[in-house]
């Protein structure tokens, strides 16, 4: 792929990233779509390379602190946006467990700067977890751990996806 043809095409995947991260202003879809938004970033992985992918999450990025909703513009800067980079290079290491433990590690880190962010800008305090207190965010960040899990494997899927079927076809019609 030529310079200027990556230029826009990461461009696209950037404005896609961010137009979809708009939605996140729709309620119960606070923590879908900063997820399903990083999906765009995989796929200028898959079609370009990480330098390239990395500029499009930037640009992504900057778009959606701009202008998405505060706790998922924050889950997208602090981990969904950058995950698909981050989850190619880890990859790339061939060595399961190294690679479990940098992304759980990533992971675990995200969502305690994100918690902390929040604490600090809207005065969240582990009382506000209800009954359970402190123990509310320790389950809390286990369940989060679990569904990170899934996730993982769910941004695997779709990039075997989007390479054996979109992509084949979307080649076949730009020949």
């Amino acid at each position: 792929m030529k310079r200027n043809t990556k230029i826009t095409f990461c461009a696209m995947m950037a404005a896609l990233s961010a137009g979809f991260m708009l939605l996140s202003y729709f309620p119960y879809l606070t923590y879908a779509i900063p997820a399903i938004s990083g999906l765009f970033i995989m796929v200028a992985v898959i079609e370009t390379d990480t330098k390239w992918a990395l500029a499009a999450y930037v640009a992504s990025a900057v778009i959606a602190f701009l202008l998405a909703e505060p706790e998922s513009k924050l889950l997208y800067v602090f981990l969904f946006g950058y995950y698909p980079i981050l989850k190619a290079v880890t990859e790339k290491l061939r060595k399961p467990v190294l690679e479990w433990i940098i992304k759980l590690a990533v992971f675990n880190g995200a969502v305690l700067a994100v918690y902390l962010v929040f604490s600090a800008l809207f005065q969240i305090s582990l009382e506000d977890f209800g009954i359970l207190g402190k123990y509310g965010a320790v389950i809390f960040l286990a369940i989060g751990n679990a569904v990170f899990l899934v996730y993982d494997i769910a941004v695997s899927r779709m990039a075997m996806f989007y390479i054996n079927i979109v992509q084949p076809k979307i080649r076949k019609i730009l020949k």
